[in-house]
């Protein structure tokens, strides 16, 4: 089955649906408090919905997604619901390799986020995403941001809006659950928007 094929499955899917609902808050402290401290080892699981324009056609996927960092690395892997893989992704200091699903040869690259518009059709935005993930983002004026339930949208150095839309229940500190990231795009991609729900986290 063609990855193409694999993504239209599961972006009729459409697991993302709770994006579209009313930001849940936190109460309490946590409704006033920032997100925790940024840390560098993290593991997630989620659901991650992809829209584009490429080439000026619209274009749409929905993915699960498991990702894992700490200091040096990051490693994502992307499946559609039926636990089909779509790609996974390794990120270092050294660069970037992408396997997508089947007997496909790794691709590499010095930037993930050129490699993954090349290779999947769409941006991925790994670099940003390690911080994204915790609520925490480098803002337009190249001046640490940090999330919190009031104060909830920021546009990204790399021009990324971020708006949180939905926090992780119980905890002190706020921590994410629902975040959009949108970017108007270049070249042949255009208006990308990708809206990722993370699954309940201990803390």
């Amino acid at each position: 089955m063609s990855f193409k094929t694999l993504a239209a499955i599961a972006g009729a899917a459409a697991i993302l649906c709770g994006c579209a609902s009313a930001p849940t808050a936190p109460t309490g402290a946590a409704a006033t408090a920032t997100v925790a401290p940024y840390a560098e080892a993290l593991s997630l699981t989620g659901r991650l919905n992809a829209r584009y324009l490429k080439d000026g056609k619209q274009e749409s996927l929905t993915v699960n997604f498991t990702w894992k960092q700490d200091a040096q690395r990051t490693d994502v892997a992307l499946s559609t619901q039926f636990g089909n893989t779509v790609a996974t992704i390794e990120v270092t200091p050294q660069g970037a390799t992408l396997r997508e699903g089947g007997s496909k040869p790794p691709v590499t690259a010095a930037s993930i986020d050129s490699l993954s518009a090349r290779v999947l059709g769409w941006t991925l935005p790994v670099s940003g995403m390690r911080g994204w993930l915790q609520g925490h983002a480098t803002d337009a004026a190249g001046k640490p941001w940090s999330a919190s339930p009031a104060h909830s949208e920021v546009t990204t150095r790399e021009g990324w809006r971020l708006k949180y839309t939905g926090w992780q229940e119980g905890g002190v500190q706020p921590r994410p659950k629902r975040f959009e990231a949108e970017h108007p795009g270049s070249g042949d991609i255009q208006e990308m928007a990708l809206r990722i729900v993370i699954d309940p986290v201990e803390q």
